[in-house]
């Protein structure tokens, strides 16, 4: 009876950080051949693969994955008449299915003349059409040399229920932000290189412990080549993270995500 209980509480909520593999969970890994479809269907998970307690509905599919492939979509009509249009991107599992989906809502003037600074909300939608999770970006600075008002994202999932912040942190050399509960509390910080120019290679921004000492994932902008990032805005960025860790905040993290395209990589030279 003793070893049936030491089991059941092996099997029970996932853990935050990442520790130890559970020996007794050993799931059939996923098989994909040419007929696999491009998108994955809004279909209700196994019993097997739902965690103990209730999701945030529409993030289940977020809590087997330990990499999260966000594609930015071309916009032809921006390349062509040089104008900034709304970003749209791509949300996949490992297995390069379509998971989610994401709009950005903004003005035009904000667009134009606020540039990269901009204020917006970016809708995720999953397969079915169903709004799963709200990002809001309000109107921050981005200066080394202005320590206060600076960047933040809210994070909501679903629409009008708040589960986490990016909040971005003073540092007068690497860019630094922090993952936030609802209640404002700092959960694990995110520390990014010197230079975000990429330099024909990935930039890669670490996920850490709150003291720093302990990197449990990262979030990499993938470089795809001399001519795409010159001549194109389209970016792709791969979140890695450990398979149990919160839903909320893997949201958070996809949150986090499109704020480093819009201050480090949303202009094409920038993205070098």
């Amino acid at each position: 009876m003793a070893s049936k209980d030491v089991q059941n509480q092996r099997r029970g909520l996932p853990r935050f950080l990442p520790g130890a593999p559970d020996p007794d969970q050993s799931l059939p890994a996923s098989s994909s051949n040419s007929a696999t479809q491009a998108w994955q269907p809004s279909l209700p998970l196994p019993n097997s693969f739902l965690p103990t307690v209730s999701l945030p509905p529409g993030l289940e599919y977020l809590s087997q994955l330990d990499l999260i492939i966000i594609h930015q979509q071309v916009e032809l009509l921006g390349m062509i008449l040089g104008t900034e249009t709304s970003n749209k991107y791509e949300i996949k599992n490992n297995l390069g299915q379509r998971i989610y989906f994401a709009v950005e809502e903004s003005i035009c003037f904000n667009r134009t003349f606020c540039s990269t600074l901009r204020s917006c909300t970016l809708r995720i939608t999953d397969n079915s059409g169903r709004e799963v999770i709200t990002v809001n970006r309000p109107l921050r600075c981005n200066s080394c040399w202005c320590p206060c008002y600076l960047q933040e994202l809210e994070i909501q999932a679903p629409p009008g229920t708040i589960v986490g912040y990016v909040a971005q942190k003073w540092d007068p050399f690497l860019p630094k932000f922090t993952i936030q509960n609802a209640n404002k509390e700092d959960i694990l910080k995110i520390v990014g290189p010197c230079a975000t120019c990429g330099c024909f290679g990935d930039v890669d921004f670490e996920v850490k412990t709150i003291n720093e000492k302990l990197t449990i994932g990262k979030i990499s902008k993938y470089w795809s080549g001399f001519v795409n990032n010159v001549f194109t805005n389209a970016d792709n960025f791969g979140i890695h993270v450990p398979a149990d860790l919160d839903v909320t905040v893997k949201a958070a993290m996809i949150g986090a995500c499109f704020l480093f395209d819009f201050m480090f990589f949303e202009h094409s030279l920038a993205g070098l």
